[in-house]
């Protein structure tokens, strides 16, 4: 996710002056550094030091052992999930710090961004918020609804991704190439989104499907095959694993 929010901000005007990367020695840091024109640091205390804000990324469980090397009073954005702002605070100090989700349309300055709610006013964290309106639209959530918002926008678009491959596949066996049957779905969901922006889904399914017609014919299969509980299942089976991980 630290990757996808880097490219993003490296695609707009207006963002970090510079970004500092570093890693545990994966080489990812120094790679993504050379992609986006950052540069990679060789230690969390010298990104520390050096920085105006820090984007905290790294798996929950690695939290106590790398917070003592960027508590030193800069502001934090935390994209860790399952990770609540009073754990955060209780080994950050007093270091203003916001949870902030995004999903990964921020690479491409599309994203959904869930974030803990800020006081009105406050410089630090407007200057935060401003930086993540560059990678999309936030949201503001309070906490205990930020797993549930986590589950639909962080998680789903892998769930919609994986409707897409199941519609390519299809074209596929019906006698498309598979090029074009990527560029017709990947063209259609594009199209589509754009559209439920406006039209809520329960009326573009009814506009769409004329009665008696072919796309009448395939929701009745969906319906058949349980598609509508099967996705709701999936929002709730990350929400069980969001709770196992706290």
């Amino acid at each position: 996710m630290a990757a996808a929010m880097a490219r993003g901000w490296a695609a707009v005007e207006g963002g970090p002056d510079s970004m500092l990367f570093t890693d545990s020695g994966s080489g990812r840091a120094a790679k993504l550094a050379d992609e986006v024109g950052g540069e990679r640091v060789d230690s969390l205390e010298e990104m520390a030091e050096r920085s105006d804000l820090i984007v905290l990324a790294v798996k929950p469980k690695a939290l106590d052992e790398v917070a003592p090397a960027i508590a030193v009073g800069k502001p934090v954005i935390s994209v860790l999930g399952a990770t609540p702002l009073e754990r955060l605070q209780a080994v950050l100090g007093d270091a203003p710090a916001l949870v902030a989700i995004p999903n990964l349309a921020v690479e491409v300055n599309r994203g959904v961004i869930s974030h803990t709610p800020v006081a009105a006013g406050d410089e630090t964290f407007a200057r935060m918020l401003e930086l993540l309106r560059l990678l999309g639209m936030t949201v503001p959530v309070e906490e205990e609804i930020m797993d549930p918002a986590t589950a639909l926008m962080g998680c789903a678009g892998a769930y919609l991704a994986r409707a897409c491959e199941a519609l390519i596949e299809a074209g596929v066996e019906a006698g498309l190439d598979e090029e074009l049957s990527q560029r017709l779905v990947r063209e259609m969901a594009a199209g589509t989104g754009e559209h439920l922006l406006t039209l809520p889904p329960a009326e573009m399914h009814v506009a769409i499907a004329s009665p008696g017609g072919s796309t009448e014919a395939g929701l009745e299969a969906l319906d058949e095959h349980e598609m509508y509980e099967a996705f709701k299942a999936a929002v709730h089976a990350s929400l069980e694993r969001m709770a196992g991980t706290r």
